[in-house]
């Protein structure tokens, strides 16, 4: 590499031919500063009009699928670019297939590194294909550029900010894998008020009148009958369930996180959350946890839109570990916001008794309250509130902290005293 000691080594040289003069000895130092000055100016604009591109073919998958990312880049310019090397960073939790990352100073990352000789206006691609493993947000980037002038004297760099997400979603189950009942697994959706009818749910068959819609006849009956009659459809209300899910892992946030217990109630949530678009539930998502880079909680207002289900499971794939708040102190505050008629289904890896009391205080108050709870022991039975347990006999482990046990104050609210 260049050192500043040259240019005067070159011009003392000179000065020494001067001196004696000898025209050999201006030869070598006067060469050498035409190298140097050549290779300044090289270097200056080794960079320039080099591009660096990443063409990812689809940026959200689900776990075990594959990503097919094309490396690109240009020298758009016609001075050529003798060497060119690239240090991208890409994490190590989605790994490309066909080639190995090196090591770097961030955590959970590493550098995938290209090393280039570009002519004038050459562009090189190289395919890689990353295998989606884990749930999150993953960011590729940012980019390193090294290059220089021909000669290898100076070295210049350039950084690229620009990032590139791969956003993979958490996994969803069926109600039987989860294994929750398939039928009205959010309890039961019959509507108390009358707002419209339900075509998908028909209760019988009247006489016709005047002014009913042709397209209601009930024809199997009217054969039956031998008289014009029309269906009788079931009194329904849109129905709507928000998706509640409680990151804490422990009864007291600051005692850790246990990975394999987070993991499995957002996979819980996400589930539902799939099942109930499916069901034309009107869905939402609150939660006490957060994504990265930001302290407060994720709140998603119910909606039938086409990417309503796409958003909530980006945002569950976001999601981190951080408590914002205890979760009964969490619905407390949320549940106003909520529309009234909506069922909340809180999904929660332990249950606390603030917790339960939150829930029997949103019963008491009218709430249509669903508990699903992922704790190694069962959640009590309380009246009024559908309870589903999700246990698992190798997790969590069994060295994990017990959940906090119902106090006696519930006695009467599972009996169906209150």
């Amino acid at each position: 590499m260049f050192n500043r000691r040259w240019i005067s080594l070159c011009f003392l040289m000179i000065l020494l031919g001067l001196v004696v003069r000898r025209p050999g000895l201006l030869v070598l130092p006067i060469f050498l500063l035409i190298t140097i000055a050549a290779g300044r100016w090289w270097n200056g604009r080794a960079l320039r009009d080099v591009m660096y591109r990443r063409r990812i073919a689809r940026k959200r998958v689900f776990p075990g699928e594959t990503v097919d990312v094309e490396v690109q880049v240009e020298n758009a310019k016609v001075l050529p670019v003798p060497w060119l090397r690239v240090e991208d960073e890409w994490p190590l939790d989605v790994l490309p297939t066909n080639q190995a990352l090196g090591p770097s100073h961030k955590p959970d990352m590493g550098n995938l590194t290209h090393v280039f000789a570009l002519r004038w206006y050459e562009r090189i691609r190289r395919p890689y294909t990353l295998l989606a493993d884990k749930r999150g947000v993953y960011g590729l980037g940012p980019t390193r550029l090294y290059s220089g002038d021909v000669f290898g004297l100076f070295q210049t760099e350039r950084v690229i900010e620009e990032q590139d997400y791969v956003i993979v979603y958490p996994r969803i189950l069926t109600l039987a894998e989860l294994k929750l009942p398939s039928k009205e697994p959010f309890g039961d959706t019959r509507a108390r008020h009358r707002l419209f009818e339900d075509p998908s749910r028909t209760m019988g068959a009247r006489d016709f009148q005047p002014g009913d819609s042709f397209r209601h006849v009930h024809w199997p009956a009217t054969a039956r009958h031998q008289q014009l009659q029309t269906r009788v459809y079931e009194p329904t209300t849109t129905l709507t369930a928000v998706i509640c899910l409680n990151v804490a892992t422990f009864p007291r946030p600051w005692e850790g996180i246990l990975p394999e217990l987070f993991e499995r109630a957002i996979v819980v949530a996400a589930s539902l959350a799939a099942h109930a678009v499916e069901s034309r539930y009107s869905v939402g998502l609150v939660s006490n946890g957060a994504v990265p880079r930001s302290d407060q909680p994720i709140r998603v207002m119910p909606g039938r839109s086409p990417d309503q289900l796409t958003r909530i499971l980006e945002l569950l794939a976001a999601v981190t570990g951080y408590v914002t708040m205890p979760m009964g102190r969490f619905l407390l505050r949320a549940s106003p916001a909520l529309p009234w008629g909506a069922t909340l289904v809180v999904v929660s890896p332990v249950v606390t008794e603030e917790l339960l009391a939150s829930i029997i205080q949103l019963r008491l108050a009218g709430r249509h309250m669903v508990l699903v709870s992922l704790a190694k022991d069962a959640p009590p039975d309380l009246y009024g509130v559908v309870t589903h347990h999700l246990p698992d006999a190798d997790w969590p482990p069994t060295d994990a902290h017990d959940p906090v046990a119902p106090p006696n104050i519930f006695a009467a609210w599972q009996e169906g005293t209150v």
